[in-house]
This record gives structure tokens, C-alpha cells and sequence, in this order.
């Protein structure tokens, strides 16, 4: 009985509180403005009986001074525009104005007493009025704002709020703290902090626990969310909290927006899911605005290969410098319809034009920059896929070097201003077909430095795996998870660098407009990961436990299967130790020798012909003349044998080619 009694009237107030949100305006602010014509007399009388000691002698100076000091205050608070706030996201700075507001009338009040010398009212009761009069303005708000919250909360809520621990009891976290208590979707239930000055203190009405304590506080406490907000995270930070959350069998979010903590407006709407880019490699740099926008502001664009990972990208980071014309050329359909598309409803009025077609058909490119009058292009149309093109090489050498080849000698032939190409990090030292024809196109492109002159900026951008493309790992991880396993993996030992594709796209750009011609830029990739650790970040991300000897009831198992033709253990973005550094943080350049340009296209007209046969052996031989670090074993017999051409492929310094 007494349990019913207790429930019905915890229903009462959410029930009062859904009524006075549902009256109108109007009816709010009369009904605002008639509570404080009948307390702020009380204020007012408060303060006298203060400064004279009792109730009896404020009685001789009648009603007339409570009532005046209320008609007088309530101007004041609507002009600082306290009766047209919203109660329920009312906020300190309205709170502090309308004090001001008071303290300004107060003021005003005493000097107009001083000027037509009336002593009889005490000016000190006035004082002590303001203090009584903020702090039932700051109350009665307060109280207000928690009521009709309560019953906001209540209306919106469809089920059982989610019971959240929140990492990170800093500003971040008090501020989703108290953005929660609006929240009919979350409650925040205590902080996880690792600083030992913090621990079992109260910060915005909650305990704060060590982060140790995670597994017995999630049990104590019935949470099933916790949620990572500390901006200043690491990544290694990160996959901790990760790991210790999912040993305690709960979810793990983070809070998203950084730039919503500026304008203090962290809301539960904040929150997202975590993100492989989140626990990997290092938080992306944002761009030198000057570079950003050099070679793309006002100018016509054309992106070959636009329709793919890396290529798409580019086209969102352009269309954010507002060009005056964005080109596309891809030789998928759909690939070129979808980017087209998503542009074009992102950025409404703007031009973009989708030409279907490959960037190895020389008419379609010329005709492309001449119409257009192209300033900038950046080459992105290449196949990447290392198995795939180790086994169909004379198709992947002649896409990736004709396509260079073309883009290379329009560019020249038009006179555009800067021509970038995108490379990787296989091109170093490389021991597969895809390497190796990226390192060819390099040389082609830095021959061209050398023949253009100063008419046309070449320059090539290197950069290791970024998160999400088509070639990364993580995507096939993803869709084996999914399937429940296992994740094939080549080595234990395999490691590669990790970038985001928009951080990528970025710094190609940026790398482009610092280039002066037959530039090598190399990003600054950070540490290497291992590509094992990324499998078993990807499984925890789920939920889910790696299945193994030591955990046979595990979720999903890792095998290793092998490294397969091409692939190396480890990837390098330089050839030496002579990286230097750029006037950007994280762009490096670096010297690569150079074949005379004469030599160099003899030996790809050689290459062309071999590609046209299908002749393996030949192709492997060609390769190995111009890219003196092709390391390849043959497979077969037929493969080994010796091919010998009479030209040779001198080389020089790319100094020396630029004098």
C-alpha cells in the first residue's frame, strides 16, 4: 500500500510537468511574471527585516515600497530577456544577465533616492535586496527547469533509459554528464578516470572510479554502455578502454563532434559508435588552409579514377574549395554515377561533369583538358590489388603505365599548372608487379618534369594503406567477422601503415601545391600496425572474443594462410634515409633517381609490346631493367628464362635533371 501511495505520487510530477509544457506562451509568461510580482515583495521585505532587525519596523514605511521594487525589477528582467527563454534549456549566462539587469535598477533606484534626498528608506536594504532577489531568480529557475524537464524526460522516453559509464571525468564528460539528465535515452550512472587525484570524487553528481574498477562497477551498477570522452585520446588509449569494456561484457561509444565541446553543446545526439580509425594510427591533422586550397580554388579540376576509394574522396575534398569546375573520369558506370550523384546533391549549382571512360584512351584525356582548359589533375586511376595484378600482369602493367603515360603527355601538351600523381608506398623497393608499374609511373611523370620545364608542376604523393579503401584489409575482415570467421591472415609478422582516406586526400592536395616539379612527397604515416592487432581490434569492436588455444570457446578464429606472390612483410616509403622535411608537418620529400627520358620511353614502347603478347617473361625483364629494386623469384620454369635487349637505362640524379 504505502509502496502504491509512493509510485502514484512519483507520477504526479511528471504528469504536472507535461501540463504546464503543453500551455501556451502567453499563458507561460503571465503565469511567470505573476510568481515574481508576488515574491519579489517578499524579497524585498526579506532584505528590510535584515537590516532592521525584525518585522515590526518594516511595517511603518506601508505596502507601497515592496509593490513599487516589484514593478520596477520585472522591466528589468524582460529586458534581459529572462521571460522570453526557453525554461528547459535555460542557462547560466541568462541567469547572469538578468542579475546584472537587477543590480543596473538597483543602482538606478539609489541614485534617483540620493537625488531627491529621501532618506528614509535604508539605501544598504537595497543591497541586500539584489542578494535575495538573484537567488530566488536562480532557484526558482533551476527548480523550474529540473520539473519540466522530468516530465520532457518522461514523455520521451520508450523504454528503459540505457545505463551509461562515462570515461573521461574531465569537461568532455561533465558537460555529456549533465547533457544526459535531459536525456530520456541515456543515464549516466558514474565516471571511469584513470587520474588517481580524481578517484571516488564527485564530479556533476557522480563518483568517479578508477578505470581498474570497470568489470565490478558495470555489475554494481547495472551499466550497458560506456561511453569515451576524452578528447585528447589516444588511439592506444582508446583500444584499452575498448578491451577493458569488452571484458566486462558492455558496449563502448565515443563522443563524436570535438568542435560541438567550443560552442558547449555536447548532447547525447554527440555519441557514435566507435570507428576503426578511432583506435588506429594517430588523429589527423587538420589542413593548411593556404595549401589546401591553392591548386583547386577557382580553378578547373579533373580527377582520373574518381569513381574509386581514393579518387571519390579527392572529388568531396575539392568540391570543399569551391572549383570552378570539378572533372571525373572513371571507366566503371556505376562508380562514376554514385560519386556524381552524391556531389551533386552536397553541392547544389556547383559544375561537375562525369566523363565515362578509361585515362588510358589518350583522345578522351586530351579532349578533356583541351575543352575544359584543366589547371590541375590529380591521377588517381590505377589498379592497386597485388594479388589480383600479380596474376594478370601484362593487363595491370599496361593500365597503370599507359594511364600515366597519357595523363603525363597531355598535361605537357596543354600546359596544366600542376599534375599530380597518386603513388604508394609498394613502389619502394617493390617485389610485386603493382610496385614496381607505380614506380615506372613515377619515372614517367618525373620525366616529364624534366621535358615540361617549368610549364607544368609534375609530381607524385606517397602513402601507405588507408582505412575503408577498396584494397584494405579492412573491409575482408569485416565481412568475415560477419560470417563468424575465421580472418585469414598472411603472416603473424606482417605489418603496414594506416591512414583515413580523408586525411589522404587532404594532404595529396596540400602535397600538390607545395610541388616545383618532379617532386617525391611521402606522407608521414605514423607507426606501422600489425596487421594481426588490427584483426583482433576489429573482433573486440564487435563484442566478440578471439577464438584460440588458450580461448577454445571463442567467437571467431584468426589463421594464417601464407604470404601470397607480391606481398612483403613489411611496407617502406622511401628507398634511403634522405627524407626531408616539407613546410607541412606531415609531408617529407625525398630524391629517387631518374632514367633519361629518350631511354626511358624506348624501354616502355619495348613494354607495350610485351604487354600486347602477353609475354610474361618479357614484361618481368623490362621491369627488372627500369626498376632496378624489382626483387621477384620465378614460379616456373618458363619464367626463368634470359631476355637481353640492346639498349641500356642510364640514370641520374633528379637534381641534376632539374639544372
Amino acid at each position: 500500500m504505502i509502496l502504491h501511495m509512493s509510485n502514484h505520487r512519483q507520477a504526479l510530477l511528471p504528469r504536472a510537468s507535461n501540463r504546464l509544457v503543453a500551455m501556451n506562451r502567453r499563458t507561460k509568461v503571465a503565469l511567470i511574471i505573476a510568481v515574481d510580482l508576488i515574491s519579489l515583495p517578499l524579497c524585498f521585505l526579506a532584505a528590510m527585516t535584515l537590516r532592521l532587525g525584525g518585522i515590526e519596523p518594516t511595517m511603518k514605511y506601508g505596502v507601497a515600497p515592496y509593490l513599487l521594487i516589484a514593478v520596477i525589477t520585472v522591466p528589468a528582467f524582460a529586458a534581459t530577456h529572462l521571460y522570453s527563454a526557453v525554461i528547459r534549456f535555460i542557462d547560466h549566462r541568462l541567469i547572469v544577465a538578468a542579475g546584472a539587469g537587477l543590480a543596473v535598477v538597483i543602482a538606478a533606484t539609489c541614485g534617483l533616492l540620493l537625488l531627491v534626498n529621501y532618506t528614509d528608506l535604508p539605501n544598504s536594504a537595497l543591497a541586500i535586496y539584489w542578494f535575495i532577489a538573484f537567488s530566488y531568480v536562480v532557484a526558482s529557475r533551476l527548480a523550474a527547469r529540473t520539473v519540466l524537464r522530468l516530465g520532457h524526460a518522461t514523455a520521451v522516453q520508450a523504454g528503459p533509459a540505457c545505463s551509461v559509464g562515462i570515461y573521461g571525468a574531465g569537461e568532455a564528460g561533465s558537460k555529456l554528464a549533465l547533457a544526459m539528465r535531459v536525456s530520456g535515452k541515456y543515464r549516466a550512472m558514474c565516471f571511469f578516470d584513470d587520474k588517481a587525484a580524481l578517484e571516488k570524487r564527485n564530479v556533476a553528481g557522480l563518483k568517479v572510479f578508477r578505470p581498474e574498477r570497470i568489470p565490478e562497477i558495470v555489475s554494481m551498477l547495472r551499466i550497458t554502455l560506456v561511453v569515451i570522452a576524452i578528447p585528447s585520446a589516444s588511439p592506444e588509449a582508446r583500444r584499452e578502454i575498448m578491451y577493458r569494456a569488452n571484458r566486462a561484457g558492455v558496449k563502448v561509444k565515443i563522443l563524436s563532434n570535438l568542435m560541438e565541446l567550443a560552442d558547449e553543446e555536447v548532447s547525447p545526439r554527440s555519441i557514435r559508435e566507435l570507428k576503426i580509425e578511432d583506435l588506429l594510427g594517430r588523429e589527423p591533422n587538420q589542413p593548411q588552409v593556404e595549401l589546401f586550397a591553392r591548386c583547386v580554388h577557382d580553378q578547373n579540376i579533373l580527377v582520373t579514377g574518381g569513381g574509386g576509394s581514393i579518387g571519390s574522396e579527392l572529388c568531396r575534398q575539392i568540391m570543399t574549395q569551391t572549383p570552378r569546375e570539378l572533372h571525373i573520369i572513371d571507366h566503371s558506370e556505376y562508380a562514376l554515377y554514385a560519386i556524381e550523384s552524391e556531389l551533386s546533391a552536397r553541392f547544389p549549382g556547383r559544375t561537375i561533369r562525369a566523363h565515362l571512360g578509361s585515362a588510358c584512351d589518350a583522345r578522351l584525356v586530351e579532349r578533356i583538358m583541351r575543352e575544359n582548359r584543366i589547371e590541375t589533375v590529380y591521377h588517381a586511376a590505377a589498379y592497386k590489388h597485388v594479388p589480383l595484378v600479380e596474376e594478370n600482369i601484362a593487363e595491370g602493367i599496361r593500365n597503370n603505365i599507359l594511364s600515366a603515360e597519357v595523363v603525363a603527355n597531355a598535361a605537357a601538351k596543354f600546359r596544366v599548372k600542376t599534375c599530380v600523381l597518386i603513388s604508394t608506398d609498394k613502389a619502394v623497393r617493390p617485389t610485386s608487379i603493382m610496385g614496381a608499374s607505380k614506380r615506372i609511373a613515377e619515372l614517367i611523370f618525373q620525366a616529364a618534369a624534366i621535358t615540361s620545364g617549368a610549364s607544368t608542376r609534375f609530381c607524385m604523393v606517397r602513402f601507405g594503406n588507408v582505412l575503408g579503401s577498396s584494397g584494405s584489409v579492412v573491409p575482408l575482415f569485416k565481412s568475415q567477422i560477419e560470417r563468424g570467421g575465421p580472418i585469414t591472415i598472411t603472416h603473424p609478422d606482417v605489418v603496414r601503415y594506416f591512414m583515413s582516406i580523408p586525411e589522404a586526400a587532404q594532404l595529396v592536395m596540400q602535397a600538390g601545391a607545395m610541388a616545383t616539379g618532379g617532386d617525391v612527397f611521402v606522407m608521414d604515416m605514423g607507426e606501422p600496425v600489425k596487421i594481426v592487432d588490427l584483426a583482433r581490434t576489429m573482433i573486440a569492436m564487435c563484442g566478440l572474443k578471439e577464438k584460440n588455444a588458450a580461448n577454445p570457446s571463442g567467437d571467431v578464429e584468426i589463421q594464417f594462410v601464407g604470404l601470397r606472390p607480391g606481398e612483403k612483410l613489411y611496407e617502406e616509403l622511401f628507398a634511403g634515409n634522405d627524407a626531408v622535411p616539407s613546410r607541412h608537418p606531415r609531408i617529407m620529400t625525398t630524391s629517387e633517381y631518374v632514367i633519361e627520358p629518350a631511354v626511358l620511353e624506348q624501354q616502355i614502347a619495348y613494354l607495350h609490346v610485351a604487354c600486347a603478347n602477353n609475354d610474361t617473361a618479357m614484361i618481368r625483364f623490362l621491369v627488372q631493367r627500369m626498376v632496378e629494386e624489382y626483387k621477384y623469384t620465378p614460379r616456373t620454369p618458363s619464367e626463368e628464362r634470359v631476355v637481353e635487349l640492346p639498349m641500356a637505362a642510364p640514370k641520374f640524379s633528379p637534381r641534376l635533371a632539374r639544372v
